[in-house]
């Protein structure tokens, strides 16, 4: 359980099998050597990247690689746009007034440069025109995952199967394979229960991951419980499939269906955009029964690939 947390039911009665979980409080490598291979996706030839012109583009301040606008002092000491502010406007090789003196030479010696992707070492052998890098680094599929674990900050970082690792033996997360569940929250007093996390749980499906979040929070003034789908992968895998989640009692029922989004997408993204099934507290209490001052609210879900939806409708 994550530090400072309170602990709360979550009974998991998928399998067969019951299982206790605590609830936690919610709070809020570079390596640039040039590769001797040809260009890669949008690559161009050009000049490599020799270690004297690589460390005049190294910001003095920040140490990242600079881009236009490159502003250098009377003295010909550069540094990037972003630290220009952060330094006062006092260059901080020779303390001299920086000015607004753009190193166009240098901004011009950038664009014929190449370079490898900085996620090279794992498994990125694509090298780019200086002004792209940065672009397809954003974007490169081999770019890190973060943690998917959502109780607290994690600042662990790594791809899925480091990942699923660390959930397992660091956040204690419990790992079930199967493409449907069936879980319990409960909560003695559901007062007291205003911006908290339940564990996550991670399903085997397909051959991949999924994260199941479940968590109650202010929606506005309204306090409400949600329940929504990760995917441990990027975002155009994670449109291959879809899941369903479903809460009722009383005779009654809500039922959500959607495609799981992607862990490139944070966790308090996905919440505040709502995009999962969403229960009011009051109709939470009532799918409760009782005296509805205990949650005891189950929720049932499936996931699938859309190639099997359309195989069970004979298409």
């Amino acid at each position: 359980m994550a530090p400072g947390g309170s602990t709360y039911k979550e009974v998991l009665e998928s399998h067969s099998t019951v299982t206790d979980y605590d609830i936690a409080m919610t709070k809020a490598d570079t390596n640039l050597t040039p590769a001797k291979t040809t260009a890669g996706l949008g690559g161009k030839k050009g000049i490599s990247s020799p270690n004297g012109v690589h460390e005049l583009l190294e910001c003095p301040v920040c140490t990242s690689l600079m881009y236009p606008p490159i502003y250098q002092c009377p003295s010909g000491h550069t540094l990037c746009s972003n630290c220009k502010s952060r330094v006062h406007n006092c260059c901080p090789t020779c303390r001299h007034e920086l000015g607004d003196i753009r190193c166009l030479a240098l901004e011009k010696v950038a664009e014929s440069l190449e370079l490898p992707c900085r996620y090279q070492s794992l498994g990125c052998h694509d090298i780019f025109p200086y002004y792209s890098k940065l672009k397809h680094e954003q974007q490169c599929r081999f770019h890190p995952y973060n943690c998917p674990y959502a109780g607290f900050e994690c600042s662990v970082t790594g791809d899925i199967p480091t990942l699923v690792e660390h959930l397992k033996g660091d956040h204690k997360v419990d790992m079930h394979d199967g493409c449907t569940f069936n879980h319990r929250y409960v909560k003695s007093n559901p007062q007291e229960v205003e911006n908290a996390t339940w564990m996550l749980t991670v399903f085997n499906c397909f051959g991949k991951q999924f994260c199941l979040h479940f968590e109650a929070f202010q929606l506005g003034t309204a306090p409400v419980y949600m329940a929504f789908l990760r995917f441990m992968g990027d975002d155009n895998e994670a449109k291959k499939f879809s899941y369903s989640l479903e809460v009722g009692g009383n005779s009654r029922k809500l039922i959500w269906q959607g495609v799981p989004r992607s862990i490139r997408d944070s966790h308090r993204k996905v919440r505040d955009s709502q995009d999962g099934l969403i229960i009011q507290r009051n109709l939470a209490l009532y799918f409760s029964g009782g005296d509805r001052q205990e949650l005891k609210l189950r929720v049932t879900g499936r996931i699938w690939k859309e190639s099997e939806l359309w195989k069970d409708n004979g298409c």
